[in-house]
């Protein structure tokens, strides 16, 4: 005798889930054990992000050398992932004083992580140096600051690891960057020109090195949410609906686990791209493709509008 059918889609439903269970299970250790004994560099590992991906990685049993621009927050990483982490199961991570601000060192930087391990596996580029500002309030010096920490110092350091990756034919760099790398919206000039430089950089190593068996992973994400809830506020004057809509969208962000699980799992399955957003910058980077007009027509009206410009990361 055959169940009745209005079993049979419950059933569907809680079988679907735990195999969907299961896989997850299953790839979460994998993501373990493929990092193992893997030599990662990661940048700005002080950061939010950066802090999440240690100690994703350092479970792992990946061998770190963790970078930053200070010896306390450093040390003190340092300190929480160590601290009753098991010596037969871990490593305990190295550290490295890296500043992109400073071009001068980078030559230096490059070949004390070199001496760390005597290679590198996995570069994570995640250092990031935001502005917001109208165009004409920014200085060239403010311009050139930037462009050192998102896009010359990430391009060099890939470039200073890049021949020991060739000799040995393997390798993987990831390039933590922003959606705004691929689309720009009003009052992120200078970090949208920095982002764009570097998604382009990434996008043609990506092709230069895939023949020696190197992978280059981009991750282009909305703005990192790392805050708590905002309080509600008193009513304002209802701004432009479209600009409503879109600002109310953009409050969402990511939030630093989620990137960091989603740098892990691009590690190990080896994506070369990665859009980490909502709907909405989905569907304007179909509207810059297909339609330019109505999305610069959109963007030019909500400057306009106090939320959108405040919203708008």
């Amino acid at each position: 005798m055959g169940l009745p059918s209005v079993i049979v889609l419950p059933l569907l439903i809680v079988v679907a889930a735990g195999v969907y269970y299961i896989y997850n299970e299953i790839l979460h250790f994998m993501s373990k054990s493929l990092v193992r004994n893997k030599v990662v560099v990661i940048t700005d590992a002080v950061s939010g992000v950066g802090t999440e991906c240690a100690r994703l990685f350092h479970k792992g049993g990946a061998r770190l050398i963790l970078c930053g621009t200070g010896w306390d927050k450093l040390e003190s990483l340092y300190d929480s992932l160590t601290t009753d982490a098991d010596p037969r199961e871990t490593f305990a991570p190295k550290l490295v004083i890296l500043d992109f601000s400073d071009m001068d060192s980078m030559e230096d930087v490059i070949a004390e992580v070199v001496e760390c391990y005597g290679c590198v596996d996995v570069l994570i580029c995640n250092s990031s140096m935001k502005l917001k500002a109208p165009v004409q309030s920014i200085s060239l010096e403010q311009d050139r600051n930037i462009m050192d920490v998102n896009y010359f110092g990430p391009s060099t350091l890939a470039k200073g690891v890049l021949p020991m990756m060739i000799s040995r034919r393997s390798g993987h760099i990831v390039l933590v960057n922003s959606i705004q790398g691929r689309l720009a919206v009003p009052f992120r000039s200078s970090y949208a020109a920095s982002k764009h430089a570097a998604q382009a950089f990434f996008d043609c190593l990506r092709a230069e090195v895939e023949e020696y068996g190197i992978i280059v992973s981009t991750i282009s994400h909305t703005f990192i949410n790392a805050s708590e809830p905002p309080p509600v506020e008193e009513p304002v004057p209802k701004p432009n609906p479209v600009a409503e809509f879109i600002a109310r969208q953009l409050t969402h962000g990511v939030r630093p686990s989620v990137l960091a699980n989603e740098i892990m799992q691009t590690v190990n399955r080896k994506r070369k791209e990665v859009l980490l957003v909502h709907p909405i910058p989905r569907v304007a980077l179909h509207l810059r493709s297909l339609f330019p007009p109505f999305l610069f027509a959109v963007l030019a009206a909500g400057v306009k509008d106090s939320v959108l410009a405040e919203q708008m990361q």
